[in-house]
């Protein structure tokens, strides 16, 4: 049986604004967002969260939530310096690891012989240093897979953690709602929810080849988490075809100059992004563009993508695609901006891999 260790950091660059400066301790505060209440909130605090507000959040509606709220800059680069140090401890417990983001990783250690084989007390080990170390808080679910191991890391938030062990994994999954399986998203959920579907148990009793007649080849994944079934490996390479970054906003926006707000935010955290894929795997050689896009998604969930060949990223071009995805949009509102860089990788980087990151 594997032993698998999902480890997500609390609220990560919330957390770090709060260490760096105690007298954000016990106050409410938003990365991202800007003063004139113009822009988009990246993450935020618990104390912030009481009050509703939420990461992809327009500024200006979390301080109607939260008059209190204070909004902090972002920084990047201490943020991807902090998860280095993270990583570090990582690799003193595990050889494969996945990173999915810079505040989140599996670890698969069904072969260390640390602390007699437990993952449990391998857990509670990185969570201690990274505590100790840092001073910033983790969570960690640990089970059997990985889809679990994620779900259960979020079970006891912040800085907890979960334990499910083979021979509850039945009952786990059985209770599990719906919407904590990853590849779940509201549109899939109203669907599932229509069919009276709510649960994994439900999932179970609902004839196979409905649900993948209904969902296609989601049908069958669905199908297997619902049994707790996921074979999949905790990957420690995989080749990048393209860089990304999008935000699902809390509330829908309705004209394309709030869109090219979102645009604005969104392009610096895109750059920043694909600054850290040069710094790891292309410090020699300059990245080769070949493509721009720029994704929204309407108030009815329906998305409409553009993408057009370009070979250097420049942030009026995803002004310019903007403009024509929104002529698409026929009045309906945005719940979704996204935009990504596709990369043409040389022949001799093509087995070069960037973790996955959390868009």
């Amino acid at each position: 049986m594997r032993k698998i260790i999902h480890v997500d950091m609390d609220c990560f660059y919330a957390a770090v604004e709060m260490r760096d400066n105690p007298a954000l301790q016990h106050v409410p505060i938003a990365i991202g967002g800007s003063s004139d209440r113009r822009g988009v909130i990246a993450t935020c605090n618990y104390q912030a969260r009481q009050f509703g507000v939420r990461s992809a959040m327009a500024s200006a509606y979390a301080l109607k939530l939260c008059p209190e709220l204070k909004l902090i800059p972002g920084r990047m680069a201490v943020y991807q310096e902090e998860s280095r140090k993270i990583r570090e401890i990582f690799a003193d417990y595990a050889t494969k690891i996945e990173p999915l983001s810079l505040d989140e990783a599996y670890l698969d250690v069904s072969d260390s012989q640390l602390y007699q084989g437990s993952a449990t007390r391998i857990a509670e080990a990185i969570r201690y240093r990274i505590q100790q170390e840092l001073n910033l808080t983790a969570s960690a679910g640990v089970a059997p897979c990985k889809f679990v191991a994620k779900v259960a890391s979020d079970e006891n938030k912040p800085n907890g953690l979960c334990v499910v062990a083979p021979e509850q994994l039945d009952s786990f999954v059985r209770r599990l709602p719906l919407k904590k399986i990853p590849g779940v998203g509201e549109v899939t959920l109203q669907k599932l929810h229509q069919l009276g579907l709510y649960t994994c148990d439900d999932v179970r009793q609902y004839p196979y080849e409905q649900i993948q007649k209904r969902f296609g080849k989601f049908g069958h994944i669905l199908w297997q988490r619902a049994h707790g079934i996921d074979e999949r490996d905790v990957q420690t390479d995989r080749v990048r075809k393209s860089v990304g970054v999008e935000r699902t906003l809390s509330a829908d926006i309705h004209t394309e100059a709030e869109c090219r707000e979102v645009v604005e935010y969104l392009y610096d955290t895109l750059c920043n992004r694909l600054a850290l894929h040069q710094k790891k795997y292309h410090s020699s050689k300059p990245i080769r563009i070949k493509s721009l896009g720029v994704k929204l998604k309407f108030q009815d969930f329906q998305l409409t993508t553009v993408e057009h060949r370009y070979t250097e990223v420049e942030k009026g071009r995803f002004h310019s695609l903007l403009k024509e995805a929104y002529s698409r949009a026929k009045e309906r509102g945005i719940r979704l901006v996204g935009l990504h860089v596709g990369l043409d990788e040389p022949k001799d980087v093509q087995q070069l891999t960037l973790p996955l990151e959390q868009n």
